[in-house]
């Protein structure tokens, strides 16, 4: 196939390493950022630039940028694109995308359009950060707009073989309502947390349980702005929900309710060993399935 990629970031720019390096695909890439597709052509994660000549040749589309950005490039590269080509994204929110998606289809309708997030990252943005193996071992999330299932397979083929465990269909609404939880308020817990005044004292008291909480805070504080605010109904609520859970600990503590703390504690624990316990079948299943 022959793959384009708008957008060198860290995801972008990871995609593009993997194809490169484990497939056969031909990988065309473009960045409006020319030290990133300087980065990236020194780190091979492209064989060629993306261009209004050869984007007629694309099997697939990615655009490996944030919504607000994603109006421009389909103004210039959609009309130029092969019937039966595909149309996916990499944003960390569905809504917005799938919206825009829509629109797209109507003008059209020969293309094949699913929105897309591969659930890999790190604390660290662009291209010079991108790996290889970003993606091995990921969960991709599928939302189909107006796509074919071979579409679908083509897409789910492409992230197979750079290394993901599998894709999951779902739809705009459930993703985002569960990125809420899963993703945006670990950053917002993890940005509150490191702002503690023991934060600047915890050399040579912390370890492992410092780290795990803290990883998060280091992000793109412009790029997570704009994916908090696109999903700013179901972040808020995981915010509020985590203050209340919190407050319980605190109000076992103010008590010296040994008791509730304990409770508090091992129901933690108990549903920790559930969801993952959960996770597990469900992956299980997955696997077996195919």
């Amino acid at each position: 196939m022959k793959i384009g990629i708008v957008g060198l970031g860290l995801m972008g720019g990871s995609l593009g390493r993997a194809l490169v390096k484990k497939t056969e695909h031909t990988v065309y890439a473009l960045d409006r950022d020319g030290e990133a597709m300087l980065k990236g052509g020194m780190l091979e994660a492209y064989h060629e630039e993306l261009t209004d000549k050869n984007a007629c040749e694309l099997d697939v589309l990615v655009l490996a940028v944030l919504p607000s950005a994603m109006e421009g490039i389909a103004e210039r590269f959609l009309p130029l694109m092969k019937s039966g080509a595909t149309v996916t994204d990499l944003a960390g929110v569905k809504r917005p995308v799938v919206n825009l998606m829509k629109e797209w289809a109507k003008r059209r309708p020969d293309l094949g359009f699913a929105g897309g997030h591969p659930m890999a990252g790190r604390e660290f943005s662009g291209v010079a950060h991108s790996t290889v193996g970003l993606y091995e071992n990921s969960s991709v999330l599928i939302v189909p707009v107006s796509a074919e299932l071979e579409q679908l397979a083509v897409l789910k083929k492409m992230y197979v073989a750079v290394g993901a465990e599998g894709v999951v269909i779902t739809d705009a609404d459930t993703h985002d309502e569960m990125i809420a939880y899963t993703s945006q308020l670990a950053h917002v817990v993890s940005s509150a947390y490191v702002k503690s005044p023991s934060a600047d004292k915890h050399y040579g008291y912390s370890a492992g349980s410092f780290r795990d909480m803290t990883r998060v805070a280091r992000m793109n504080a412009s790029m997570w702005t704009e994916l908090m605010r696109e999903n700013a109904d179901n972040l808020s609520r995981e915010v509020r929900s985590m203050a209340v859970r919190l407050t319980e600990y605190a109000d076992a503590l103010d008590r010296g309710d040994d008791g509730a703390l304990y409770r508090l504690l091992e129901a933690g624990n108990e549903k920790k060993l559930s969801v993952e316990k959960d996770r597990l079948r469900k992956l299980q299943n997955a696997l077996d399935g195919d």
